[in-house]
């Protein structure tokens, strides 16, 4: 179970590095693109991605305030159920290429890294 947690840890980081690189330093091109929000709120979304996605790893791997990583992907589901809310109104065609399918795809993993991450803190230690 920890391996699955840390392979679905280490995509949804990825995910949310690219995410979150492109939506700081091109939020021009997406505010022109989806017009739904400002290209103030696109480039702080980006950086709230950017924070969450060195979340997921640093803290778990070094062991040092492991309860940073379930936050983060806490907070990460939220955004992207948020942010799946914002493509299933504006993105009409349910393609690959969709950001709705991304979008929700990476909720249900960052809901999943943050209970299975709260469970391993529960855990008593030997």
């Amino acid at each position: 179970m920890i391996i699955v947690l840390w392979v679905t840890q280490a995509a949804l980081a990825l995910l949310c590095l690219s995410g979150g690189v492109y939506k700081a330093f091109k939020f021009g091109q997406l505010a022109n693109q989806m017009r739904v929000l400002s290209p103030r709120a696109w480039r702080t979304l980006g950086v709230l991605e950017i924070v969450c996605g060195i979340l997921l790893i640093i803290p778990a791997a070094a062991s040092w305030m492991p309860v940073l990583t379930p936050i983060a992907a806490a907070v990460l589901t939220l955004e992207t159920i948020l942010l799946s809310g914002l493509y299933a109104r504006h993105s009409l065609k349910l393609t690959a290429a969709n950001p709705f399918v991304w979008s929700v795809a990476m909720a249900l993993m960052a809901a999943f890294v943050a209970y299975g991450r709260y469970q391993l803190i529960q855990l008593p230690r030997p």
